[in-house]
């Protein structure tokens, strides 16, 4: 039964050692709308990557001037990522893309 506890702890740290090093491993960095409109979606693919993935906002949106933290936790070890910009109905602004070195950057401005 000792040998048993032994185990089930090395296992228990081992664990929680590989989800802080998964943790560490996230991208962050803030991202600025520098545009006069609504930004509706985000999306970041690494490089290379054919399809887009997941809105990053979700529901949210960022208004002009707003900024946002933006953590990418896709487990990748890469920092080249194509970006893809969405703004609200209505806006004179077009679908913009972009791509960045994200691990260079502290923060991102979107500009018109």
């Amino acid at each position: 039964m000792h040998t048993f506890l032994k185990i089930a702890f090395a296992s228990a740290v081992t664990l929680s050692a590989l989800t802080v090093a998964a943790k560490a491993d996230d991208l962050v960095f803030t991202l600025k709308n520098g545009t006069q409109s609504v930004l509706t979606n985000f999306y970041a693919s690494p490089v290379g990557v054919e399809q887009w993935e997941d809105d990053i906002f979700g529901r949210d949106t960022l208004a002009p001037g707003e900024t946002m933290q933006i953590t990418i936790a896709d487990g990748r070890r890469t920092c080249d990522y194509d970006m893809r910009f969405e703004f609200e109905e209505g806006s004179d602004l077009d679908t913009t893309t972009d791509k960045q070195n994200l691990c260079e950057l502290g923060e991102y401005t979107i500009h018109e």
